[in-house]
């Protein structure tokens, strides 16, 4: 049996047999373009899988070699990217800067951080693995653009060789030099492997003099400012002071650029994939280095205590209480994983659990009770009271006593919130209420949820707490 085969049937061991199944036809015949960069949601939607799954499906394949995770820094304004790294720790930099776009962004885990998933060469070689050989076209779909870019299909090349007017490979210390037309548009000299721009603002009275433009590539100037010339000829002088070649295309920032970069789809985050219960199980030191902080805009915590825990193990004993009490732990973990969560740790008798939206948070914590519920049926007596809080908002991603855990002010919001609860109750805040899904779920039950203002301890200001009968 060939390695690969074995692989195909180690994956098929650890996850749903219908997402190993895509993988496996995905990697034996997809094409070279579809096994670079994976976007596992946009996968999941065209194989009719489900999310979660096919997200675990892919860490357990990259676990076992067959594909490399890529986090990658992404460009809100044109979807490039702009940084790509094999692990989340070499992250670093606060601010990332887009020539293309000319603006600076914050890297933000949850909006422009992507992870995507690329063959393992030990499995299939594709052509990205050698990317100095793929021509500009391919260089942008695969390297260039990020996976939440939705790239036409079929008239893909025909769409790009609308906008540019002309490109060239320039290899390794040489120098070319470029005869063209410059019409009556914006124009833009892009580099795609340096990410240098150069833009020229070509308007007045064509002219028939020739002009000049000069670019020196070298991996330190990416940006110039905007230079006015006439339409007419032009004679460009590249020179390429890099260790490798430099693709240099000149384009018309019109129309086609613009509809091109206008389509977008969901794409795998960095912070979804940290709240994924599969990711911290596979990985739990490959999150972020000790001195790393990196921003999240949005993430919802959700805490439980149980209550009466301290006379459960006065009445049924040591042993007995602490298998009842992992039990409930096992039945926690398995609701929070099977709503897109993941449970950050527990501490005594209670769990805070992460999730990428706070509908998801929501149906956590109502069957989270209706279990406990179930656990009191079953044994007669009301030894699962739980309490649960929830909130939402910015928070940072740290790494703590060796594990990867969540700092600021929602943590300590979303703690205290859980606190307030009394047995059996679930108590959320405004930020979570006010997500339109949260909403539809307790409308679709019939619950009311009961609006109080209440102080927390710590916290300067009242806040306006919501409890779930």
């Amino acid at each position: 049996m060939s390695e690969t085969n074995s692989l195909f049937m180690m994956l098929g061991n650890s996850v749903d047999s219908s997402v190993a199944d895509a993988i496996a036809k995905l990697v034996s015949q997809g094409s070279d373009r579809e096994l670079c960069r994976v976007n596992a949601l946009a996968f999941a939607c065209r194989n009719g899988l489900d999310e979660e799954r096919t997200i675990a499906g892919f860490l357990h394949a990259a676990s076992l070699g067959m594909f490399d995770i890529s986090w990658n820094v992404l460009c809100p304004g044109c979807g490039g990217v702009l940084d790509s790294n094999a692990t989340l720790k070499t992250v670093v930099k606060e601010e990332y800067v887009c020539a293309l776009c000319a603006e600076e962004y914050t890297a933000t885990l949850d909006e422009l951080v992507e992870v995507t998933f690329t063959v393992s060469p030990r499995v299939r070689r594709i052509a990205a693995h050698t990317p100095d050989d793929l021509p500009l076209l391919e260089y942008l779909r695969q390297l260039y653009w990020g996976s939440g870019v939705e790239l036409p299909e079929d008239d893909y090349a025909e769409v790009v060789e609308s906008m540019v007017v002309e490109d060239v490979e320039v290899p390794a210390g040489e120098k070319i030099v470029l005869s063209l037309q410059l019409p009556a548009e914006f124009i833009i000299v892009f580099e795609v492997v340096t990410h240098a721009v150069q833009f020229i603002d070509v308007k007045g009275e064509p002219t028939k003099e020739r002009q000049s433009l000069s670019l020196v590539y070298d991996r330190e100037h990416v940006h110039s400012q905007t230079l006015e010339l006439r339409p007419g000829p032009v004679r460009i002088s590249i020179e390429n002071r890099t260790e490798g070649r430099v693709l240099p295309a000149v384009l018309i920032a019109g129309d086609a650029l613009h509809g091109l970069l206008a389509k977008r789809r969901p794409f795998l985050t960095a912070n979804r994939l940290l709240s994924n219960q599969t990711f911290r199980d596979l990985y739990r030191t490959d999150t972020v280095s000790v001195d790393q902080r990196l921003k999240i805009t949005s993430l919802t915590f959700l805490f439980t205590d149980l209550r009466g825990s301290t006379e459960l193990y006065e009445r049924v004993g040591d042993l007995t209480a602490f298998d009842m009490v992992r039990g409930h732990f096992q039945v926690l973990q398995e609701i929070v994983a099977s709503e897109a969560g993941a449970v950050v740790k527990t501490i005594g008798d209670a769990v805070m659990a992460t999730f990428p939206t706070p509908d998801r948070a929501v149906a956590a914590a109502l069957r989270m009770r209706e279990a406990m519920q179930a656990l009191n049926e079953k044994s007669g007596r009301e030894d699962f009271l739980l309490k649960i809080g929830v909130h939402e908002g910015p928070c940072i991603a740290v790494m703590m006593n060796d594990r990867q855990d969540y700092f600021g002010q929602t943590v300590n919001i979303a703690s205290r919130v859980q606190g307030l609860a009394t047995a059996q109750s679930i108590f959320v805040t405004s930020s979570v209420m006010d997500h339109a899904n949260s909403a539809s779920i307790l409308e679709s039950r019939s619950l009311k949820p009961v609006s109080q203002d209440r102080n927390l301890r710590g916290i300067e200001r009242e806040m306006r707490i919501y409890a779930i009968p």
